[in-house]
């Protein structure tokens, strides 16, 4: 046991609990809990933005990467560029419109509250199996740090980040995420030149021997329409255009995303906020792939065999061979991450919860309660969401590597909801129903994409929004045109 990098991590694992723990004096209504009173600077948000967009899957799973392939993930960053500049074109003005909370209440108001629910039903299945893959990662580190097994390792991140999550709300969530964002890209600049320094040569070796592997390879831009075209990940092309179609979705549709969105004082907020963190995202995606091409020429050179899976190569290597003290910064920096994400996907599904679900039964029943009681019930229902993700989070153990794993599931649902919005805002014809049938057969559709064929996870929602944009128009033409403007 190293004593002191342990006491590295309680101190922060405390620390951040507290932070954040303090925010609860602060929530006075769902628009404080939810949104963080709409007074959070654009800085904040877009830092964020970053670590919501972030996750344990990209710090263990980036390196990873580059360590078994090269910097080929970098194509699917300049796709979340153009994402951006498709949700401020098209989407944010339509959600600084009124008072909306969550991104379906756009939805009820072009289709209706049958569509409204179908698309947060969908969010809430999407955000907690992918959170549950999340949670499964950031197990693997802990269990690699503390030795225990990764039932306990998964349930006390939950737990950790849950009491912050259920005092402070939204703005809880922001402002631990700005100080973990910082803590984890620190961290992960301190191990670089930290495992630089171990080896021989230092970063001629490094870009030699990684240059003669073809670990800096970035672009491949082959095009040719043929099974392979289809079947590489990552692609000049597949990066572009699965990555902004990836982004579009979960930026512009998902709650988790929206709801940072939502938190800015003004629509150039929040266009501010959405572009500055691309920058950072570029950024990170850099150092981290780079790492794990550093990391391949240190495996090369010594007699070590590097850990299996390849998720394990970047924390195991952190905890084994790093000095007493850094090893604990950067493995709290990882757990950082972990708590960052998670504590936003529960407060993003609680909203969804509530405002979605709950409020409008009451309202449409007449039984309207008070502020009250919803920023109540929404705390409670914060505690349900971690029990949910906590158990998605074991089975998850089965799910092969996290990083893929997690994006893959994903971009299974995100075709059909990236389709809804497009049918939404883009055509007057589209009616509920005809939106309802198109966003199924996209569903269905991914779902024998992913299970019969080879296509790789990065066509993924550009064929689920085809499907749903295609079958959608064309079940309207045979049912009544939409009434909805």
């Amino acid at each position: 046991m190293r004593y002191f990098d342990l006491g590295v991590i309680l101190v922060y694992l405390i620390g951040i609990t507290w932070f954040g723990a303090r925010f609860r004096h602060s929530q006075r209504s769902l628009k404080d809990y939810f949104l963080g009173g709409r007074s959070t600077p654009w800085w904040a948000i877009g830092f964020s933005i970053v670590s919501a967009e972030t996750s344990t899957l990209t710090v263990i799973g980036t390196p990873a990467l580059a360590f078994t392939g090269n910097l080929g993930f970098l194509q699917v960053v300049f796709g979340y560029l153009l994402a951006r500049i498709i949700i401020s074109t098209l989407f944010l003005p339509h959600y600084f419109r009124g008072e909306m909370y969550t991104a379906y209440e756009l939805i009820q108001v072009r289709f209706g509250p049958r569509m409204r629910k179908l698309t947060a039903g969908t969010f809430l299945i999407l955000r907690a199996i992918a959170e549950g893959v999340r949670v499964f990662a950031i197990s693997i580190v802990i269990a690699i740090v503390l030795g225990t097994g990764e039932v306990a390792s998964i349930l006390l991140i939950v737990a950790l980040t849950l009491f912050y999550t259920f005092e402070g709300g939204m703005t809880a969530v922001i402002w631990t995420d700005v100080v973990q964002m910082f803590l984890y890209i620190g961290g992960a600049i301190l191990s670089f030149f930290v495992i630089l320094n171990q080896i021989p040569g230092g970063w001629n070796e490094v870009l030699t021997v990684a240059g003669a592997a073809g670990k800096w390879q970035i672009f491949d831009f082959r095009f040719e329409l043929s099974r392979e075209f289809f079947t590489r990940s990552y692609s000049f092309w597949a990066g572009l255009i699965g990555g902004a179609f990836l982004t579009t979705a979960s930026h512009g549709t998902e709650q988790l995303m929206v709801q940072r969105l939502l938190a800015a004082k003004s629509q150039g907020e929040s266009r501010a906020a959405l572009f500055s963190s691309w920058v950072v995202i570029f950024f990170q995606f850099t150092l981290f792939l780079v790492i794990g091409a550093v990391l391949y020429v240190y495996y090369a050179g010594s007699q070590a065999q590097p850990p299996s899976p390849a998720d394990r190569i970047y924390p195991q290597f952190i905890w084994e061979h790093l000095p007493p003290g850094i090893a604990g910064l950067v493995i709290a920096a990882i757990l950082a991450a972990a708590m960052s994400n998670l504590a936003a996907a529960l407060n993003s599904l609680a909203s969804t919860t509530v405002m979605d679900f709950y409020k409008p039964i009451l309202q449409r029943s007449g039984r309207e309660r008070s502020e009250q009681h919803y920023l109540s019930l929404a705390r409670v229902i914060t505690i349900a969401w971690g029990v949910v993700l906590f158990g998605i989070g074991l089975l998850a153990r089965h799910w092969g590597s996290v990083l893929e794993a997690g994006l893959s599931i994903a971009s299974i649902l995100y075709g059909g909801l990236l389709g809804i919005f497009l049918l939404g805002l883009l055509t007057r014809r589209v009616g509920e129903t005809a939106g309802m049938a198109g966003m199924t057969a996209s569903f269905l559709g991914m779902l024998y994409v992913r299970q019969y064929t080879s296509i790789a996870w990065t066509w993924y929602v550009l064929i689920g929004t085809s499907i749903a944009v295609g079958i959608g128009y064309l079940a309207s033409l045979v049912l009544p045109a939409a009434r909805r403007d």
